[in-house]
């Protein structure tokens, strides 16, 4: 990869590492025993650590990756960056959706290594 592209603005970031937890506040409580500050939490859905890079929990429905640990990439485009991974070999595991937060997917790997797109979804238009 060029130095140009690691350093475009367009370019993918790692937004998180994410786990997969059955229970939210028991994994914080787990996680805290290492004292990482807590960034945000969404009740018992959602929780994130300032890890150097965020180090993430999810429950429920948000347990997007089913047990398996996944690096989280920002991407400008999630449905354009998902078909292109597909194209290039990448297993679709759950296709673009919104999210209550993001629009995000999930593909894995041709090593069958899981990552996760995800972009901000716009901010909702003011009411008059």
């Amino acid at each position: 990869m060029s130095e140009r592209a690691a350093t475009s603005p367009t370019a993918p970031t790692i937004g998180n590492v994410l786990y997969s937890v059955a229970d939210i506040e028991a994994a914080v409580r787990f996680y805290e025993t290492l004292a990482l500050p807590l960034k945000f939490r969404d009740g018992d859905r959602f929780a994130a650590f300032d890890a150097g890079t965020t180090f993430a929990l999810a429950a429920g429905d948000e347990a997007l990756v089913s047990g398996r640990a996944a690096a989280s990439f920002r991407v400008a485009d999630v449905d354009a960056t998902f078909a292109a991974l597909v194209a290039a070999g990448a297993q679709a595991l759950t296709a673009p959706q919104d999210g209550p937060h993001e629009r995000r997917a999930v593909l894995s790997d041709p090593w069958q290594n899981v990552l996760v797109l995800y972009s901000r979804l716009p901010a909702p238009e003011d009411s008059p």
